[in-house]
């Protein structure tokens, strides 16, 4: 089985998260699973950090179609899901219009995760702005009643990217905005953004005394390959009833792409991901 993955920041511009990324993923994803790596275009972002380039309707909207175009090229390429490696689950559901291989969100599959673990979902994240898209999202999930306080990290991207070296002022900046998010009624946390939760899976950091802290991003990848072996062992896949849901014409699909400017047919070609496990073994080998 092949995933592909799919981030909103440049991934090879943060190291320290792309490195934690793959051994991450070499941990949780099963023998018989790649998954690839892919970040957004180089040229998305003027710095390493994303920032208030994501955290406008309008602009998060212009990168939608990134999220879209990997979709279509994934399915092309073979690939048997898709993984939206970010919380406000950037293109979603306009990729699951265009392709019927499983195109899984951080945001949706962490969320559901945590709604099978405990009775009001907490949110910890340092990027403010979005807490209302989440709450929106939450909603439109069938999950608005579940969820419960979104609390900000005082820590921001560069502290956490830093805490890999040193990850103690972070874990004690998580802790104490979970407990707040608890105090508030939360009885499970997922983490706000990818970054923050794979650092904590890298530092062990499941639980905060009685309450579950969702791995939103290992929660992602087993989505991926339980549905994928669903439509592969039973023929299901997504629905296409519906405005929401039904799959538009594929001349139409490709002719308005270009004409919007957005490279109209996808090409394989545009492919350029890491693989993980062959990556690994380079990063060991450099190492060694």
């Amino acid at each position: 089985m092949k995933i592909w993955h799919q981030s909103l920041t440049t991934i090879d511009r943060v190291p320290a998260y792309r490195d934690a990324i793959l051994k991450h993923i070499d941990k949780i994803a099963r023998p018989d699973v790649e998954v690839v790596m892919h970040g957004m275009d180089e040229e998305t972002y003027p710095t390493h950090y994303p920032g208030h380039f994501i955290t406008h309707s309008y602009l998060q909207n212009l990168h939608r179609e990134q999220f879209v175009q990997a979709a279509l090229i994934a399915e092309q390429a073979g690939y048997d899901a898709m993984f939206i490696a970010t919380i406000p689950d950037v293109g979603l559901m306009e990729a699951r219009t265009l392709v019927d291989i499983p195109v899984i969100g951080y945001g949706q599959a962490s969320f559901h995760m945590a709604s099978m673990l405990g009775d009001k979902i907490g949110i910890v994240n340092f990027l403010r702005p979005l807490a209302e898209e989440l709450q929106a999202n939450a909603e439109r999930y069938g999950l608005g009643g579940k969820l419960g306080p979104i609390v900000p990290l005082e820590s921001g991207f560069d502290d956490v990217l830093a805490g890999f070296e040193d990850p103690e002022p972070i874990i004690a900046s998580f802790q104490a905005s979970a407990e707040q998010a608890i105090a508030e009624g939360a009885d499970v946390i997922v983490p706000g953004e990818g970054p923050m939760n794979v650092f904590l899976a890298t530092h062990g950091i499941s639980r905060i005394g009685d309450v579950p802290v969702v791995d939103s991003f290992a929660s992602g990848i087993k989505m991926c390959e339980s549905l994928a072996d669903l439509r592969k062992n039973s023929g299901v896949y997504m629905t296409r009833k519906g405005y929401f849901h039904a799959k538009p014409p594929a001349e139409a699909v490709e002719r308005l792409r270009e004409m919007y400017g957005f490279d109209g047919r996808p090409s394989v070609e545009k492919d350029k991901g890491l693989a993980v496990r062959e990556t690994l073994r380079n990063l060991s080998k450099a190492v060694d």
